[in-house]
């Protein structure tokens, strides 16, 4: 029996039935992959139901992994998706249920996170509370490079609305220690979140909204590779960037 998956399952609150209806396949094949010991989905199939569960292959088919394992620098790039939007929501939650010492969401705006992760506030204070470090690098709402970015973009929806909707949503959780906000304007292009040792980065495209962003998953294995690198990128930014509750005290 593959315990690995039947765990996952029962984490995710997905029936029998429900998986397949994810994967396009039949209920008793759904079966099968559960209760044949050794038996290994099809690739696309096994890409499906780790959407589905917000879990990594290596963890429910080690032995499908271990073929297709990576020893260069790209064993960081755990997937890889055309767009933003094609992330699935359940991985973001994973990745922010399991984290335990840092959150860092470095987007320009960070609005999406707040329409797609229920209870997303709850969470984060929560996370904070646990001794976890959350961090927001934000765009300036009233700077010249969020205007022009604002220009390029030609969305009803602009730049400035949705950098405050995130803002109005952390002022109600900014009494909580362990919770901070800065402003930059080094991240304009990229996007970058990180959760312990996973990240997910996304280099925007120009007159393109976030969601239509390629997206890479990244997870550290080694020193100075892509993920020390972008985690450096974003480090620079935060020491660099404008605390939002100082200056809007001191404003």
């Amino acid at each position: 029996m593959n315990e690995a998956l039947r765990r996952a399952m029962l984490q995710a609150h997905l029936t029998d039935r429900q998986l397949a209806e994810k994967c396009d396949v039949d209920i008793k094949t759904v079966g099968r992959w559960i209760t044949e010991t050794g038996r290994v989905p099809r690739a696309r199939h096994r890409w499906a139901v780790c959407e589905a569960l917000g879990e990594d292959e290596a963890v429910l088919w080690p032995a499908a992994a271990k073929k297709a394992i990576k020893v260069g620098p790209d064993r960081e790039v755990v997937s890889v998706y055309p767009y933003r939007s094609g992330c699935p929501a359940s991985l973001w939650r994973s990745l922010i249920t399991k984290a335990e010492r840092e959150l860092t969401f470095a987007g320009y705006t960070n609005y999406f996170l707040w329409l797609e992760q229920a209870r997303f506030g709850t969470a984060l204070r929560r996370k904070a509370a646990q001794g976890c470090r959350v961090r927001f690098l934000l765009g300036d709402p009233d700077s010249d490079l969020t205007r022009s970015r604002e220009q390029d973009e030609d969305v009803a929806l602009t730049l400035s609305t949705r950098i405050r909707v995130t803002l109005a949503e952390l002022e109600k959780i900014r009494s909580q220690p362990g919770i901070d906000a800065r402003y930059s304007d080094g991240h304009a292009h990229l996007s970058v979140f990180r959760f312990d040792d996973d990240m997910i980065v996304t280099p925007l495209l120009t007159h393109r909204v976030g969601h239509d962003a390629p997206t890479l998953h990244l997870r550290r294995h080694q020193d100075d590779g892509m993920f020390d690198r972008f985690a450096s990128h974003v480090e620079e930014l935060w020491n660099r960037g404008t605390p939002v509750w100082e200056r809007e005290v001191d404003g």
